[in-house]
């Protein structure tokens, strides 16, 4: 049986604040079966198990107090064992009570102890936890019973009602808590990115601004690092700005891969946004880089490239091309067959991993161009 919430500090804190509530519980039940017995001592048939089992109760009592206050220690094993414990001292009612008492229905050894496994099945195991424990409590007490009057259907209720009620509420502030955790993470992160985007502005974009500056009123090599320091300056810029508001669930892909426009890179994207989950919008943005690398790298830094973006049907269309020599025939298996995996891994992979096709075309002479087919709803390895 699992939980039907993903275990996270959040979770756990409210786990264990409630199983610490639990434990007063524990204890006050505790002391009400104790006074429920000495009430009816002299009645009992075999006092001396009763005793017994009373020590048990109270030792078990200060056992899982303890026990259950750990989450590593909150596991099936201990669980199971406090089901059965109970159980074993609702069974012993038929040992300790005389035939007179159990004619009268009197209530069971443990008495509404037994109440505190019910709920701690329901904390961890939240609704279902709580029902298969209810179940398993009323079954015991109607094999003890020699008739089943209104005032034990009204317990049985009671614990088949309590236990998914406390279980399914509990499963609810857990849900409510790892919210609530997530949405403060996502504040903090934003609020860093926010001041690192800051001090980026202040500082690096200016520097980058300068350099470009100053290198093209110099001249010769300093204006080829002027140049490079432009464009680092543009996809900084475009950087930043994306951050602003790249957190949530889902991102523009249009939006995200306007960011690669440069001196060199003409990206032309449809009017309207392209939203798409946030991961795939990350990972597309990755593909079409590493492609505009292969292009400086291969072709030259000052080499133009065009990327095209599109949405067809129920598809999205990536086209990157270059006007450089092209790829030579088996160069490329070649490579993979040399264990350079660049193109097939940093572009062929992360494409299929997103459920996408990525298409070559080229030719000696005639430039190289990349098709790269995504769907919009990926369900490759790794999409969303």
């Amino acid at each position: 049986m699992a939980s039907s919430t993903t275990a996270t500090p959040a979770t756990w804190a409210v786990e264990t604040t409630m199983f610490r509530a639990l434990a007063v519980l524990r204890v006050v039940v505790l002391a009400f079966s104790i006074a429920v017995n000495v009430a009816k001592w002299d009645g009992l048939a075999r006092p001396t198990v009763a005793a017994l089992a009373l020590v048990l109760m109270v030792a078990w009592t200060g056992f899982t107090t303890w026990a259950y206050d750990e989450p590593r220690r909150r596991r099936a094993p201990l669980l199971v064992a406090d089901l059965l414990v109970a159980v074993v001292l609702v069974l012993l009612t038929r040992v300790v009570q005389s035939d007179a008492q159990l004619a009268d229905n009197m209530s069971t050894l443990p008495s509404f102890w037994v109440m505190a496994v019910v709920l701690a099945w329901g904390l961890h195991w939240h609704w279902v936890g709580g029902l298969v424990a209810a179940t398993v409590m009323s079954l015991a007490d109607v094999t003890i019973r020699t008739e089943i009057t209104q005032t034990n259907v009204g317990n049985i209720f009671l614990l088949m009602i309590g236990g998914p009620v406390i279980g399914y509420t509990t499963g609810r502030l857990k849900e409510m808590a790892d919210a609530r955790d997530r949405a403060e993470r996502s504040a903090a992160a934003a609020a860093e990115r926010a001041r690192l985007a800051r001090v980026v502005h202040d500082g690096v974009l200016q520097v980058l601004s300068l350099v470009q500056r100053r290198g093209l009123e110099l001249g010769g090599e300093a204006a080829d690092l002027g140049r490079l320091a432009g464009d680092q300056e543009v996809a900084l810029r475009a950087l930043v700005q994306q951050g602003e508001s790249s957190f949530g669930t889902s991102g523009d892909l249009a939006r995200s891969l306007s960011s690669l426009q440069s001196r060199t890179v003409t990206v032309s994207v449809p009017g309207s946004s392209v939203i798409l989950p946030s991961a795939v919008v990350e990972e597309v943005t990755s593909v079409v880089r590493a492609c505009l690398s292969n292009v400086a790298v291969h072709v030259g830094a000052d080499a133009p490239a065009w990327v095209l973006l599109e949405e067809v049907g129920t598809s999205v269309i990536v086209t990157v091309r270059d006007e450089g020599p092209g790829i030579p025939s088996g160069r490329l298996d070649q490579a993979r067959a040399e264990g350079r995996l660049g193109v097939s891994e940093s572009i062929c992979g992360r494409v299929e991993d997103l459920g996408g096709t990525a298409k070559l075309v080229t030719a000696p002479g005639e430039g190289t161009e990349w098709e790269l087919t995504f769907p919009k709803s990926p369900t490759g390895r790794r999409a969303g």
